[in-house]
């Protein structure tokens, strides 16, 4: 017995020993990078359809627009995932969480040709569209979404695949991606699928200076959607395969000095919609509807020139878009956001906004709802 237990003891140690070495070789586990940001407002609407449904009162309510989560992660040599999770308040049936980024990233290639900074990356799931996580980076997202996003050209991410050609010398990027077109909140509805091409250039990005992140994007969207007649029907004249076109294109110019920020964003889209009932009596007919976005904005610091380097807390910011449809349903909206920007912290901001959407000159149509809303909006990133 006393000799079974020795060899026993002795097995014990060996496996001991084993373990301890093994776990001492063995790599760290790979920390998470965690980071968000989440932002909501105080608002109160006064024209006149809002103030109908409160007897001639001003409607006002706390909301919290969204909440971002942000998870990244090594996987393996050159490779990384990143997950963002988006909380908002789903209308009818309270919060709800969907995914608004979630990739695996992989660095194909690196320091291309000696050239530093020269690097190319690839990327597959949910991942950004060609333009409006970009021009995120010199609009305040907490305030308002961009005039792209706002008016339906396309959404800020979608399911895909993608790749990042960053140029040498801080010259800028190149971004293309392969999507499925309905964007993250929807899910596949055809076999059409959507491409995008984006250049963005700095041509001073190595010149110090108010102007260094100056930012040069002309950028292009095409993609198809499918027909209402796509799985024909009873007394139909044919099954329709051809998509309808979703196309659109448009240049960015922005810089985002802390002392000056400022975008102006030119964007022009095409929608094919169709006519008829794909029958004999009442044959399909295609037709397309076009439209164009301009929308200018500025956040200027003023005290920040007087004080030098250090940058003033309070800020300025004016925005206008105008967007309009042209064709058989023409028609303008017409957007107007004026504010200031209080930073309690180098993480935190407060805006006092008023914001201005209305609707001119609509034919065919019944116009939109004008709305006028002051908001106080608040916004914590970590």
């Amino acid at each position: 017995m006393i000799r079974h237990a020795r060899r026993l003891a002795v097995h014990a140690a060996l496996l001991a020993g084993c373990s301890l070495a093994a776990a001492a070789q063995a790599p760290a586990t790979a920390p998470i990078d965690f980071s968000g940001v989440m932002f909501g407002n105080w608002q109160t609407r006064s024209d006149s359809a809002a103030r109908a449904q409160t007897g001639g009162r001003n409607p006002n309510q706390f909301t919290i627009d969204r909440v971002y989560l942000t998870f990244r992660m090594p996987a393996g040599d050159r490779a990384s995932i990143r997950a963002t999770t988006d909380i908002f308040q789903n209308a009818g049936s309270g919060w709800a969480v969907r995914l608004k980024y979630g990739y695996l990233q992989y660095d194909l290639l690196r320091d291309i040709a000696g050239r530093s900074g020269f690097n190319v990356t690839g990327r597959i799931g949910m991942l950004h569209t060609v333009v409006i996580e970009h021009e995120e980076q010199f609009w305040p997202r907490y305030l308002s979404t961009t005039g792209v996003d706002r008016f339906g050209f396309f959404s800020s991410a979608d399911l895909g695949i993608a790749t990042l050609v960053s140029l040498p010398g801080k010259a800028g990027e190149v971004y293309a991606h392969v999507t499925n077109g309905p964007g993250y909140a929807a899910s596949e509805t055809d076999r059409f699928k959507d491409v995008g091409v984006r250049l963005s250039l700095t041509p001073l990005g190595t010149h110090p200076g108010l102007f260094q992140t100056l930012a040069i994007t002309p950028w292009v969207y095409r993609g198809r959607t499918g027909s209402k007649f796509a799985a024909g029907g009873a007394g139909q004249v044919a099954p329709v395969t051809d998509g309808l076109p979703r196309n659109r294109w448009g240049i960015f110019l922005g810089s985002r000095d802390p002392r000056l920020t400022f975008g102006v964003q030119y964007a022009k889209r095409t929608d094919g919609y169709e006519y008829g009932s794909n029958t004999v009596p009442a044959p399909r007919t295609v037709s397309d509807t076009s439209g164009t976005l301009l929308s200018t904005y500025v956040i200027a610091r003023p005290l920040s020139w007087q004080w030098g380097k250090n940058v003033s807390r309070l800020g300025v910011v004016l925005r206008r878009d105008e967007f309009r449809t042209h064709g058989e349903l023409p028609g303008k909206e017409q957007l107007w956001i004026v504010g200031l920007e209080y930073a309690p912290t180098s993480r935190t901001a407060l805006a006092v906004d008023f914001q201005d959407l209305q609707g001119r000159d609509y034919v065919g149509r019944a116009p939109m709802t004008d709305t006028r809303t002051v908001y106080v909006h608040w916004s914590a990133a970590f």
